[in-house]
């Protein structure tokens, strides 16, 4: 009898785990995007090889060392990636515990039972006292997996922490990105503070100047008041740059999580990183597919699709499994006596009849969250390809207008030459010469700005592309 139950049992769960599949056949939306980009990018030279952006690791991407230093630290210690670590964890214990519906609950159950009856009860006339201990495996409410309902919420779930792994990987490379971006910000603000320091030393040299031209009459008293306005115009701009100065490293602490360590090592100068825009890209439909946030709509997607089958197999009848299989007696030295074996087998089947629509409602409301997985899946393909084209656009005119800007910092650096010559030979006049060293200044600082621009444009190809 036991082998026989066995047995049944045996084919019931080979049944279950072979059940059939109500989920709909799966076909990745296409990519709603065009087929080139707007910008034509890199192209490689012969023979050369250009790296995929996927596939190419930040520490690779980014050589100053400090900057590298700094992207790991905020990767171990920023908050935002702390709690998207714990929601990963807590999207695999939910599919965790979805999978164990596909498998039996086996328990070990004991069980001790008196009960007295009265003599008025008994057929006897007399009063009865019984005693029954129990003890053995119990399974119960095992559902056998026919229509496939199960294993369609198991894959949903898988999906649902695929997707919540993707989402973690989009807030890295977009944590990776956002440190680069604050770094170079800083970088640039110190080579404008330094600029800055160097321009209000010069100015106040000019000045004292003026002041003992002024005292032999080879200078009006106008030229004293230009030269302490040029004074104090680089002294306001300097208290500015400390403040932004200020207010980016506070948003890189925050972005580290805490405060880096002391000893980390020296960085490199905007002019000297080494930050290409040099990438291999196909066509953007397949480029596109490597982003963490795309692949994480993609599961999104996949998990409403599988939800779907779960709310169709609601319709079929539900077969669930109660078994029991152990010894019971009247008292425990009896209980692995021969003949003391209990079992019992109750199947049960329900069939939906009536449930005032419910199960056609969560039919359509499954269908219904699908189609908006469809239509968020396809805004981020959009939405990624944008990134992607706003950061060639960005690439390509941020290197030409720093072109542009070099030429000019070259002819004001020139100009301020000649102006200075002319004012030693008293042929030109301090205004001419004040106006020379605020252009000069300018286009100096302008050459900064747009270099940091250009490396941060560079750094959000990178991230857009999927890489890091």
């Amino acid at each position: 009898m036991r082998r026989g139950l066995f047995s049944i049992f045996l084919c019931c769960m080979l049944t279950a785990l072979c059940g059939c599949s109500m989920i709909p056949a799966f076909e990745r939306p296409k990519a709603a995007v065009p087929q080139e980009w707007p910008i034509p990018p890199y192209e490689p030279a012969n023979g050369q090889v250009l790296p995929k952006a996927h596939e190419l690791a930040w520490h690779q991407f980014f050589t100053d060392e400090r900057l590298k230093k700094l992207t790991e630290f905020a990767l171990k210690n920023n908050q935002d990636m702390h709690i998207a670590t714990a929601r990963v964890r807590e999207a695999m214990a939910v599919y965790g515990v979805v999978y164990a519906d596909r498998l039996p609950t086996v328990n070990l159950v004991a069980s001790s039972t008196s009960a007295r009856t009265p003599k008025d009860l008994t057929l006897f006339g007399k009063d009865i006292t019984t005693h029954r201990q129990d003890i053995g495996l119990n399974l119960s409410g095992f559902e056998l997996d026919f229509w496939g309902r199960v294993s369609a919420l198991e894959e949903a779930a898988y999906a649902s922490y695929l997707a919540t792994e993707e989402a973690k990987n989009t807030l890295r490379t977009s944590l990776i990105a956002m440190v680069a971006d604050t770094y170079l910000l800083i970088q640039e603000l110190n080579e404008r503070l330094e600029l800055t320091e160097y321009t209000l030393e010069n100015r106040s040299r000019l000045l004292e100047l003026v002041e003992l031209m002024y005292q032999t009459g080879a200078a009006s008293q106008l030229d004293i008041l230009q030269a302490q306005g040029a004074v104090e115009a680089a002294r306001a701009e300097l208290v500015r740059l400390q403040q932004q100065y200020g207010l980016a490293q506070n948003a890189l602490n925050l972005l580290l999580g805490g405060t880096p360590l002391d000893d980390l090592p020296s960085g490199k100068g905007l002019k000297r990183q080494d930050i290409t825009d040099a990438f291999d890209m196909a066509i953007p439909s397949e480029v596109l597919l490597h982003r963490p946030d795309v692949r994480a709509a993609e599961q999104r997607l996949l998990a409403a699709n599988a939800n779907i089958g779960a709310a169709r197999a609601a319709f079929f009848p539900n077969i669930t499994l109660n078994l029991g299989l152990g010894t019971a007696s009247r008292s425990l030295s009896g209980l692995f006596e021969n003949g003391s074996g209990v079992w019992s087998f109750t199947p049960q089947l329900v069939q939906p009849i009536f449930n005032a629509g419910r199960l056609r409602s969560n039919l359509e409301l499954a269908e219904a969250r699908k189609d908006t997985a469809v239509a968020e899946y396809e805004k981020t393909i959009q939405q990624a390809f944008r990134e992607v084209a706003d950061a060639l656009v960005s690439c390509d005119r941020l290197a030409v207008a720093l072109a542009t800007q070099e030429r000019l910092l070259d002819v004001q650096t020139q100009r301020l030459k000649t102006v200075e010559e002319r004012y030693t030979q008293g042929i030109a006049s301090h205004l001419e010469v004040l106006d020379a060293q605020r252009d000069q200044y300018a286009a100096q600082m302008a050459v900064i700005q747009v270099r940091r621009q250009l490396l941060s444009a560079r750094v959000q190809l990178y991230r857009a592309l999927g890489g890091g």
